[in-house]
């Protein structure tokens, strides 16, 4: 194998990309605010699960300024399903930072646009490169994978000091005549020809240039510590019902997981026998008729999981904590809830209670 080279590393990426890339609705945008949407979406989760996201969000907030006026439960419930809410909190920081501080427009320094709420050196190189055509580094999970194989980078990537190595890597290697679509490329090659397991080395573009495939390391690379396992939350869970067919429902606390998200009554367990329906009846100042067993239910997220019990019964109570609400099947509609809220609120709709 010949030494690498990285003009024709360059060409050979940017040439299939533009052959090859995925029609996604932010490719078809230079927009910044939009970019940087898609950016904050694409964080953590698939790009087949951010699209209809995405396109709604963008035609309910279609400015800055509509996002930024925009109270926050409105946010959250656009954001509803997609997890990692701070991102939507965030997202809406820095906007209204760009709105009050810049005129509504997205800074096209890093040094500024690192500074808005919630964006990160992979953020802002994406937005820098993508939406201003600036030759700055955007360093994701993806782009790492490619090049640890393509340079042979054995450094661990679950460290955060191994990302400046790929940052300075990219700035070397960065395309500055069309650095949109080198960085776009890499992302690309690394979520659909050179994936963490098994990959598609015959149909990679710039397998000639690639170290790890001549050395028959590709499968090797990266070297990635396992994260820790996870800690587990034990709760039971309450979908309780008035006379009126309206719901309980509790906002939760400002700040924490899934901050001001609602959710149905919830008692964590001391043990797994434990029979929480007099703490709730205590907690929340009501008297709970439980009716029926509604099952188990497991939601993980990333550094803990929630095993859940959910419980579904009848109460005439009206004396309730200040965060809670009774609320029609139509209110509830309307409300930001997590993903376990609504995995056991779909399953009490499909019972036809």
């Amino acid at each position: 194998m010949n030494e690498f080279n990285k003009i024709t590393f360059r060409k050979s990426l940017i040439d299939w990309y533009l052959e090859e890339k995925r029609n996604l609705p932010w490719r078809e945008t230079n927009d910044p605010y939009k970019i940087w949407v898609s950016e904050i979406m694409l964080q953590q989760t698939r790009v087949d699960t951010v699209i209809p996201y995405y396109n709604r969000f963008i035609d309910i907030f279609p400015t800055m300024e509509d996002l930024a006026n925009a109270n926050e439960e409105k946010l959250l419930k656009q954001w509803e399903g997609l997890g990692y809410y701070s991102r939507a909190r965030n997202l809406q920081a820095g906007v209204r930072e760009v709105v009050e501080t810049y005129n509504s427009i997205v800074p096209t320094t890093r040094n500024e646009i690192s500074s808005l709420k919630g964006v990160g050196p992979y953020t802002a190189g994406a937005i820098l490169s993508i939406a201003y055509g600036k030759p700055e580094h955007a360093v994701d999970g993806n782009v790492m994978r490619v090049l640890s194989r393509v340079l042979l980078i054995k450094e661990d990537i679950a460290k955060p000091k191994t990302r400046k190595i790929f940052e300075v890597a990219v700035t070397e290697i960065i395309d500055s005549q069309d650095p949109s679509s080198f960085n776009q490329g890499l992302m690309e090659l690394g979520a659909v020809i050179c994936t963490p397991t098994s990959p598609k080395c015959l149909l990679c573009p710039v397998r000639d240039n690639c170290t790890a495939y001549y050395v028959g390391e590709q499968n090797n690379l990266p070297v990635k510590t396992k994260n820790k396992k996870t800690k587990a939350l034990h709760y039971d869970i309450y979908v309780v019902q008035n006379d009126k067919k309206q719901f309980l429902m509790e906002k939760r606390a400002e700040t924490g997981l899934l901050a001001n998200m609602y959710q149905f009554p919830m008692i964590e367990l001391a043990t797994k026998e434990a029979d929480t329906i007099p703490l709730l009846d205590i907690r929340y100042g009501i008297h709970f008729t439980k009716e029926i067993d509604l099952g188990p239910f497991k939601h993980v997220f990333s550094h803990l999981t929630w095993e859940m019990n959910c419980f579904v019964g009848h109460s005439t109570e009206d004396s309730l904590l200040e965060t809670c609400k009774w609320l029609t099947i139509e209110e509830i509609k309307e409300v930001p809830m997590p993903v376990p809220m609504l995995k056991i609120w779909q399953a009490y709709i499909e019972r036809g209670n």
